[in-house]
């Protein structure tokens, strides 16, 4: 199998499938937002803010005097138009290189695995507070799960050195290592657990639909739509070797969630 480049502003992001298990994608993101100590009209950043949807629920709930979405993929920022109003933006950007200044929150839901070296992006992150500043971020940390392990394993089999980085293995710390940088960072209080989220899926089978809205978008950038479909359908049937044929499916999720705030 051959891979190409992927193409200068093509999206392999579907919102439609991503919020194919919007109930399951959101609890983080809500345990998340439960972390933040009440702000009055807080300026507000939410990196990697996907269709906007959540955005702007979090916009409504934090009584924001002005909040900002960042978001590198066209199709979801296309989405994300409709949610937007005079206190409410999105722009274009790369989380990896974002920097802001003076914000109250800067808020980052299942974003920062797609990056590389943490450490000075959340450095980065941390310099666009102000005085009394939080910091939330959450984080998927499954990549020991047959659902990631499997893919892997098919990406080196099919793509060789072509096959692109699971980032969640490549680039999600271990929580203690969020726990100390955050400390390195200023942050006076913190907040950092591991949780593992439990979603009861029609089918194991519905795991490869899961995973069709985020790891593997990064191989429908990279492939032709036959070589795509046709990779999906090699790792659906390792998958259901892999897990069995259960109806219903458990599927255990482990992810990191990360707060802290800067000293008043």
């Amino acid at each position: 199998m051959s891979a190409k480049e992927p193409e200068p502003g093509r999206s392999p992001w579907d919102p439609g499938q991503y919020n194919r298990f919007a109930a399951e994608r959101e609890q983080p993101f809500w345990d998340l937002r439960s972390r933040l100590e009440p702000v009055t009209s807080p300026r507000v950043a939410d990196l990697g803010c996907g269709d906007g949807r959540l955005t702007a629920a979090l916009h409504r709930e934090l009584g924001a005097g002005s909040t900002l979405g960042i978001e590198n993929s066209a199709s979801m920022l296309a989405a994300a138009a409709a949610h937007a109003g005079d206190a409410l933006t999105f722009a274009s950007g790369d989380v990896s290189t974002w920097a802001g200044s003076g914000f109250d929150i800067v808020f980052s839901n299942a974003a920062l695995q797609w990056v590389p070296d943490h450490p000075q992006v959340l450095e980065r992150w941390r310099a666009s507070l102000a005085r009394a500043g939080q910091l939330a971020v959450q984080v998927p940390a499954n990549a020991d799960h047959p659902s990631h392990a499997v893919l892997r394993g098919l990406a080196a089999e099919r793509l060789g050195a072509n096959a692109p980085a699971d980032p969640v293995a490549g680039n999600v710390l271990r929580p203690e290592e969020y726990a100390l940088l955050l400390d390195r960072l200023g942050f006076e209080r913190q907040h950092v657990r591991l949780q593992v989220y439990t979603h009861r899926l029609a089918s194991a089978g519905d795991v490869v639909e899961w995973m069709k809205g985020t790891s593997l978008t990064r191989f429908r950038q990279r492939l032709g739509p036959e070589e795509y479909e046709g990779l999906v359908e090699d790792y659906r049937g390792r998958l259901l070797r892999a897990l069995g044929d259960d109806r219903p499916y458990l599927y255990a999720f482990k992810r990191i969630l990360l707060w802290g705030r800067l000293p008043r």
